[in-house]
């Protein structure tokens, strides 16, 4: 009976009540698709971290933890930094700038763009649900607002406040309402949600570009000198 009740109220509004409706659903389907993807890219990002940066530490140099990061890492979340890392040490063009820089400060460099990079695949699309879950509660009062006006100019018209004369255009009023919070709470949900999952995987993405600056900037290990034993004179 709801149901049909609000198909009535939508069917009997004039064009601007349709397009805020419209709107309304078009926000919604954005917002859910767009939650559905990137909430699986994420879990599985999440997911795949801890083993794929295992398989990357138990390699034995680096290009070959780069080819095991690049099969364990799907998403690509942590393989631009080791690859970032790798070619910045494999720089040696003579007289260029960058052959110029310091060791550390190259690898800095490449791991600082390489992680921006990551994060801003990571956060990319946030946007869209900040800005439907604080723009449908505004587009739902816009309707709201419209059907009030219906109501009042209904009255001005008839000359008295009858039930029926108000009782259309206050119920379209109710609907958009409720329709502009059905699709911001969600939003507003999934942006909190997702956005928990962004920084927890930010933080892990620091830790290993850290690590892996440490690593490629540290010291080559000398090898222990053997001192051959000097024959004693007779």
């Amino acid at each position: 009976m709801a149901g049909t009740g609000i198909l009535h109220y939508l069917q009997s509004s004039d064009t601007i009540t349709h397009a805020v409706a419209y709107v309304l659903l078009a926000m919604s389907v954005a917002s859910w698709c767009f939650l559905i993807v990137k909430g699986w890219m994420l879990g599985r990002a999440k997911r795949q971290a801890a083993r794929a940066i295992a398989q990357f530490w138990q390699a034995p140099t680096l290009s070959e933890g780069v080819a095991a990061l690049r099969r364990a890492d799907s998403e690509r979340v942590f393989t631009p930094l080791a690859e970032a890392a790798l070619h910045a040490t494999e720089v040696d063009i003579p007289g260029a700038l960058l052959a110029r820089v310091e060791r550390s400060e190259r690898v800095l460099r490449a791991l600082r763009q390489a992680l921006t990079a990551s994060q801003r695949r990571l956060e990319f699309g946030q946007v869209l649900l900040a800005s439907v879950g604080s723009t449908a509660p505004f587009v739902g009062l816009l309707g709201t607002v419209w059907g009030i006006y219906h109501a009042l100019g209904s009255i001005a018209a008839s000359g008295q406040a009858m039930i029926e004369n108000v009782a259309g255009p206050v119920g379209e009023a109710l609907i958009m309402t409720a329709f502009g919070l059905v699709v911001a709470i969600p939003a507003v949900l999934a942006y909190n949600v997702l956005g928990r999952m962004v920084r927890q995987l930010s933080e892990e993405l620091d830790g290993f570009a850290h690590d892996l600056h440490a690593y490629v900037c540290a010291p080559a290990p000398v090898a222990p000198q053997v001192k051959s034993a000097q024959p004693s004179s007779a």
